[in-house]
């Protein structure tokens, strides 16, 4: 399986971290090997000092596809989740000072967390969706998915002009605004709605 991750989807996010809106989606991967395992926490590593969550709705493909037209993108996933994109700050500033890939900021191993999965048939509209983080019983991040750039069906199109989309391959739409540092001890939660689909702690 493989990660494929959109950044700057969310036009509030884009403006604090103070980047430019790009004029298509900008895509970077993550292997299997940054996904948590088994309900473990995340553990922050030694070599950043400004590891950041960024929650995002994330999708599961069900069938293979290349090259999928818009109109049938919603006949290659039935399931969506929230997955966290954690993030070495203080590597990605430096990477893109130089104008140097991301991966070592983004890849690293347990960068990627993935939630539970829902059926996308309890939801009215997956355009429309709310979805939340909480930090240590705060919220930190809130927002619907109607404010993407970018749509999940149109997404799914764009993407697999460039890759093969396989089975159990999976999508990570994009972070809005309110990404932040997280520090040993901290409890992040995740909210589709009113339904709490995961809980995580960083060690």
């Amino acid at each position: 399986m493989k990660i494929i991750c959109v950044g700057r989807n969310y036009t509030d996010h884009i403006k604090e971290l103070e980047n430019n809106k790009p004029k298509e989606p900008v895509l970077f991967l993550k292997p299997d090997s940054s996904i948590i395992l088994n309900s473990k926490p995340f553990f922050i590593p030694d070599f950043s000092q400004n590891i950041h969550y960024e929650l995002e709705l994330i999708i599961k493909i069900s069938r293979l596809g290349k090259h999928i037209q818009e109109k049938f993108s919603h006949k290659y996933y039935d399931f969506i989740g929230l997955g966290i994109d954690f993030t070495a700050r203080d590597l990605q500033s430096d990477l893109k000072s130089k104008g140097l890939p991301w991966e070592k900021s983004k890849a690293f191993d347990g960068s990627c967390f993935i939630s539970k999965w829902i059926n996308k048939s309890e939801f009215n509209d997956v355009n429309n969706l709310n979805f939340n983080l909480n930090k240590n019983g705060k919220t930190v991040q809130k927002t619907n998915s109607k404010l993407m750039l970018w749509k999940i069906d149109e997404l799914i199109s764009y993407i697999s002009t460039f890759f093969t989309l396989k089975i159990g391959d999976v999508i990570f739409t994009g972070t809005p605004a309110g990404v932040g540092k997280v520090s040993i001890g901290d409890n992040l939660e995740g909210f589709i709605e009113d339904n709490k689909i995961f809980n995580l702690n960083i060690k």
